[in-house]
């Protein structure tokens, strides 16, 4: 079986179980349907590790959309854009504004300029720099949580900061989160930066290593745990195999479609998924 299902699993009990309850206190997020509060179940300060080397980590209790979660990925590290128009699914349709876009989030502040000590560039640029120059370096990272614009923000950026270390010829990261809706979003964002990790290993001449998520807030909506409690109980098959395409020796020229995976089995579809906003 799947290493990721059991992680996903005993993180899913945990906050079913244990978890702090905000029924009843004031909180932001709204029920897309009605605009009813939507309360959650959480905790605080969740660590998971996954081994590249080991497995692909994409849960077989349901499909998780790998290529549209590469396609986001790329929207941010590649094409440093905020505009939903340069995205191939409609996810962040509902935090776009007037123009557009979702404002100086994700992207925008991956495309900000900055003066390193080995010249102008912005995050991405350094980091791909570090990582062919000094690899072993303890200052590899990146962070999108720029306090000056967060009030010109759609959402304030939740997987906010990356740091790359590397030991050997391992890739390694630290994914950082403030907040994370455990149902729609955490394979995603898994798969997501597990798929940067071995770009960025591939083009650095590494090897990808391990992925450490850190989420400070892993919460479960009310109406997401019967859905929960049913996805976790279901059948776990053995993690697909994960192969990039080869021949790309440039982050730049990376698209959804030289991501592969192969013998991804998995249960059914978890449908009509109610939406908090």
């Amino acid at each position: 079986m799947s290493k990721a299902d059991v992680l996903f699993a005993n993180m899913c009990r945990d906050i079913l179980d244990n978890g702090f309850s905000t029924e009843g206190q004031i909180v932001r997020a709204k029920w897309a349907d009605d605009g009813s509060p939507a309360y959650t179940k959480k905790i605080f300060g969740v660590v998971n590790r996954y081994d590249l080397q080991e497995e692909f980590p994409a849960i077989t209790f349901r499909r998780t959309a790998v290529k549209s979660a590469v396609d986001e990925l790329l929207w941010i590290w590649q094409k440093k854009s905020n505009r939903v128009a340069d995205l191939n699914t409609r996810i962040w349709d509902a935090w776009a504004d007037s123009e557009g876009t979702i404002g100086k989030a994700y992207g925008y502040q991956m495309s900000v300029k900055y003066k390193f000590a080995h010249g102008v560039e912005d995050q991405v640029d350094n980091v791909l720099w570090q990582l062919k120059n000094t690899p072993y370096s303890r200052r590899i990272m990146t962070n999108i949580y720029n306090f000056a614009d967060l009030s010109e923000m759609g959402l304030e950026p939740c997987a906010y900061s990356m740091t790359f270390n590397v030991t050997g010829n391992k890739l390694n990261a630290i994914l950082n989160q403030r907040s994370q809706d455990v149902l729609a979003a955490n394979n995603w964002n898994v798969c997501q930066y597990s798929v940067l990790v071995h770009m960025f290993a591939q083009v650095s001449g590494l090897v990808p290593g391990e992925l450490v998520h850190v989420i400070a807030d892993a919460h479960i909506y009310d109406r997401h745990e019967e859905i929960i409690r049913e996805l976790i109980e279901r059948p776990q098959y053995p993690a697909p195999k994960f192969r990039l395409n080869p021949e790309i020796t440039d982050f730049y020229d990376f698209t959804p479609d030289d991501v592969i995976l192969e013998d991804y089995q998995t249960g059914p579809q978890v449908k009509d998924i109610p939406i908090a906003v």
